[in-house]
């Protein structure tokens, strides 16, 4: 984490001297909003668009949730369909299906993940509606579920979702670049749900504005280490290896990482790399033999090079079933 991101979930510190940028971009964000969804928010597609993103930069978990909400609507008999941008792939003129053997470099590292967990159909392109139309030509699908896109307000949408980390709310309550929110607070009195990704924490300044939301509570539960090669399962309340372990983590929220880490019991020394880092080999190199740990997000990146001590956390999203009951209401 930068020295801007760490003044940014401080009461006061430094970054507040940002202020005047930070009134210039809520004024443009919002004429923004204003204009795109005059124009836009009124030509609903062939079927319902969910969207599930958040206001504020870094990691909130929304990549466990959807794959979770996949797995819900499938169970119902449904047949979800996924839209990203393809953050961190490269850039292409034209949409492109994500497959399970997609390459993380080329498609994204959160599409790909979504393609493996759920194998339903997976479009990436930088413009959603373009995403959505070529999902739906070529894809027989009931609902498209929106990975990010909050602010893509081309992209009509049917319901939507925001997803908040609780241990670190909404850090100052500012704009970029004086605090870490894509848009004010106050946005989050205008979503369907807000899915709070842990405990809130007391004095967090998290839901201001909120209330006419629904807020439904989720938790990341660790299920099983990997062995990134050999695909070996140890239980994640079983790991028998040595207590000590390197943390790999190029996500949001590094330090959320290893604190589950720890709570298993493990001794993690914590690594960290920007959100969508690009890993090398020398990026999982150290001076000893300790297993090395790191996300299901960043393994899909470093198959083809990981050390053979290896190993990844996977985790699985546990969630009140009413969110997928009121995606599975817009079909009705």
């Amino acid at each position: 984490m930068s020295a801007l991101e760490r003044a940014w979930y401080k009461p006061r510190s430094w970054a507040l001297a940002l202020l005047p940028l930070s009134y210039l971009f809520r004024a443009v964000a919002a004429r923004r909003r204003a204009y795109l969804q005059h124009r836009f928010q009124a030509k609903p597609f062939a079927v319902p668009v969910v969207v599930v993103g958040n206001i504020a930069v870094g990691g909130t978990g929304k990549t466990p949730l959807i794959i979770r909400l996949v797995h819900s609507l499938q169970a119902e008999g449904l047949r979800p369909g996924i839209v990203s941008r393809g953050y961190g792939g490269q850039p292409s003129k034209q949409p492109r299906q994500v497959s399970a053997d997609s390459a993380a470099q080329e498609f994204g590292d959160e599409p790909v993940l979504i393609a493996r967990e759920t194998n339903c159909p997976v479009v990436v392109d930088s413009d959603r509606v373009a995403a959505v139309e070529f999902l739906l030509d070529e894809f027989a699908v009931d609902v498209v579920l929106s990975d990010d896109g909050l602010q893509h307000y081309r992209m009509h949408r049917d319901l939507e979702i925001a997803v908040l980390d609780a241990r670190r709310g909404l850090g100052n309550g500012q704009c970029l670049p004086a605090g870490p929110l894509r848009e004010p607070p106050a946005r989050l009195a205008d979503v369907d749900f807000i899915v709070c990704n842990g405990v809130v924490e007391s004095g967090s300044t998290f839901l201001p504005g909120a209330a006419s939301a629904n807020i439904i509570n989720m938790s990341l539960q660790p299920t099983f280490f990997r062995h990134l090669r050999s695909g070996q399962r140890v239980p994640a309340n079983n790991w028998t290896g040595p207590r000590s372990v390197h943390a790999v983590a190029g996500i949001g929220n590094p330090e959320r990482f290893s604190t589950t880490l720890s709570v298993l019991g493990l001794e993690p020394q914590l690594h960290s790399f920007a959100d969508h880092h690009s890993f090398t080999p020398t990026d999982l190199e150290f001076a000893d033999d300790l297993p090395l740990v790191m996300t299901s997000k960043d393994a899909v990146k470093c198959e083809a090079f990981a050390p053979d001590n290896a190993w990844v956390l996977e985790v699985a999203a546990d969630l009140d079933p009413s969110l997928a009951q009121a995606i599975k209401g817009l079909l009705v």
